[in-house]
């Protein structure tokens, strides 16, 4: 039954919402559990939850639904720890949940003070992104059994999912109803869900008129992972099958890139399907002037490999981040390296700097989502030389897993059957905005922060690389 449209001028206090086709428009977890099983585990476990595929959407199909969620769950999780399920649902999956979110439900979930979810999906899947970025107050989910050696069994403790979530919902509601129901109709009309508590219910969220203004819900500014695409089962197939050419194709990349001579990597880049589009004119590093310092954003491990690519010489890299051994082997120009000693970082970066041109990336970690983190300070105090490069980059499948060695998030992104970079050089800036005028360090970083953001439609954050670590190392 569809519910006639409603109008309110008040919004209700309390909402229960579905998450699985109504809180997120797809009503299909699959590609969850896909991203789970890459990120958590790997390659071999996403491929056998993809070629078991066709078994959990006949079971849906024949109405065995806790059959089809129970398969995926152990396919997904048997074996790993709850931390690592947890660090994915932290950094991997709010991205792809946010992509997905109905703003419709959302108008109508939002307008609420107190907001429960309930999910077939395993609790710790969902609980950080609808708490964190949707405010919601609980989350209600199956819950995963954990054996005495701390990993997880791949089984869950419900048997009857709805009624469990049922009683749930009803212990938070002792002393009335919730006020409204969000979900979906269930399939069967003698069903029993935790609709049946609530005092309305709205199963199309359109059909709710209310009159309040509507806050968006907060952006997921920290995301990773080793997937550009949510993995629909068509997704999935397409980036298995190219997976042994991507190795191939990486390992002809990497040896172009970091072994041949700098003069001949432009044809290795442009035979390998990568293409480096730049804009702007570098500034000429005049005699023993010393020599510019060029300030970037960070998308990728190969960012100031990049800007050397498009200066067309070879330029030391700042590397404030932690990146593995295995670059100094292989990477074409020098690396120097932050110690942390604020002092010494400084010494060093001036000793460059006397000899020639220098890139940093100061917002020390790696930002897929289109905002700024927190730019370092200390380059600012150094020169005032500082050219801001804008680098943006278009993936085809893959970007960098949570959890593996340095060296194969280099393999997996040369693993990408297209890579398209832009590389913008701005404009130097004007003595007024250096230190040499009298500007704070933290004045010039964030102004350099600023011209960058705008140029690449990017939004500035006051977080930093240390609320990142505090996501991942929680």
């Amino acid at each position: 039954m569809v519910m006639e449209e409603t109008s309110r001028t008040t919004s209700p206090y309390s909402v229960v919402s579905e998450c699985e086709g109504t809180l997120l428009k797809s009503n299909d977890p699959f590609s969850y559990f896909m991203l789970l099983a890459f990120d958590a585990s790997g390659v071999i476990r996403f491929a056998i939850l993809l070629f078991l595929w066709p078994v959990t959407t006949l079971l849906n199909v024949f109405s065995y639904k806790n059959a089809a969620l129970k398969l995926m769950i152990f396919v997904a999780t048997a074996g790993l720890r709850e931390s690592d399920i947890e660090l994915v649902s932290r950094i991997v999956l709010p991205k792809f949940y946010m992509d997905d979110l109905s703003m419709d439900t959302w108008k109508v979930f939002s307008s609420c003070k107190k907001r429960i979810v309930v999910t077939r999906m395993p609790r710790v899947m969902v609980e950080w992104f609808a708490k964190e970025h949707l405010s919601a107050q609980e989350v209600i989910g199956t819950e995963l059994i954990v054996n005495r050696f701390g990993f997880l069994t791949g089984l869950i403790q419900e048997t009857d999912i709805d009624t469990i979530v049922l009683n749930r919902v009803a212990s938070l509601f002792v002393d009335r109803k919730p006020h409204l129901g969000l979900g979906r109709r269930p399939a069967l009309s003698n069903s029993t869900t935790f609709l049946s508590l609530c005092e309305e219910q709205i199963h199309e969220s359109n059909k709710w008129n209310q009159q309040v203004e509507v806050q968006p819900p907060k952006p997921v500014i920290f995301h990773d992972g080793g997937l550009v695409k949510r993995p629909t089962p068509a997704t999935a197939l397409t980036s298995l099958i190219w997976f042994p050419f991507g190795i191939i194709l990486a390992v002809i990349r990497i040896l172009g890139v970091f072994v041949l001579p700098m003069w001949l990597i432009p044809y290795v880049i442009s035979l390998s399907g990568c293409r480096v589009t730049v804009k702007g004119k570098p500034p000429h590093t005049a005699g023993n002037s010393g020599g510019v310092l060029f300030v970037c954003n960070h998308i990728t491990t190969i960012d100031p490999v990049v800007i050397s690519y498009a200066l067309g010489h070879t330029t030391p890299i700042v590397v404030i981040f932690h990146l593995s051994r295995f670059y100094d082997i292989l990477s074409p120009v020098p690396i120097v390296r932050f110690t942390r000693n604020r002092d010494v970082d400084a010494a060093k970066m001036k000793q460059e700097l006397a000899k020639g041109d220098l890139v940093v990336c100061p917002e020390g970690t790696i930002c897929h989502q289109p905002f700024l983190l927190r730019f370092s300070a200390l380059f600012a105090e150094l020169t005032d030389r500082i050219v801001p490069v804008a680098i943006s980059c278009r993936f085809g499948f893959f970007r960098r897993t949570l959890k593996s060695w340095n060296g194969f998030n280099l393999i997996l992104l040369f693993m990408n059957p297209t890579l398209d970079y832009e590389i913008t050089f701005l404009d130097q800036l004007p003595l007024e905005a250096t230190c040499s005028s009298g500007k704070s360090p933290y004045d010039v970083a964030n102004n350099v922060q600023r011209v960058l953001a705008d140029t690449l439609g990017f939004e500035c954050t006051e977080l930093g690389r240390k609320a990142k670590y505090n996501i991942l190392t929680f």
